[in-house]
């Protein structure tokens, strides 16, 4: 089994996926518009605005995440979930981190934890909840 994470931004999909290329070398995989369905409407025969996303999946390391613009209410809800970002070190981790932050709001500064030599959580400028971590070695 194998599970994505599907983020839905409520207008700001573009916004989302340009931001996560330049804070994450994120890639884009695909990007489909209401515009490009076969009469541009929904399920329930809602009519989002053509050219907001419909779907979009974009590559980040291994994990791929899903996104959309949703309904384009815009009020995007990221309540009781995180994603978290295991960085390769911790300069890997404060040069991510950092990059989400701008514009959103730290929550925890990025720093050594008893158990990760850095650990940080922040809300980005979309209100998506970052936890970033560089574990520590286990012991033995």
């Amino acid at each position: 089994m194998h599970i994505n994470p599907y983020l839905f931004f409520e207008g700001r999909c573009d916004e989302a996926i340009d931001f996560y290329r330049q804070a994450l070398d994120a890639e884009v995989l695909m990007r489909l518009r209401y515009g490009d369905g076969p009469d541009g409407s929904c399920p329930g025969g809602t009519k989002p605005p053509a050219d907001k996303v419909m779907h979009a999946c974009i590559q980040l390391g291994s994990t791929q995440l899903m996104m959309s613009d949703g309904m384009c209410s815009g009020q995007p809800q990221f309540k009781g979930v995180a994603l978290s970002l295991t960085a390769t070190s911790d300069a890997d981790a404060r040069r991510r981190f950092d990059a989400l932050a701008e514009g959103g709001q730290v929550q925890m500064p990025l720093g050594p934890s008893f158990f990760a030599s850095s650990f940080g959580m922040l809300e980005d400028r979309f209100g998506v909840s970052w936890m970033v971590v560089v574990p520590s070695a286990p012991a033995s």
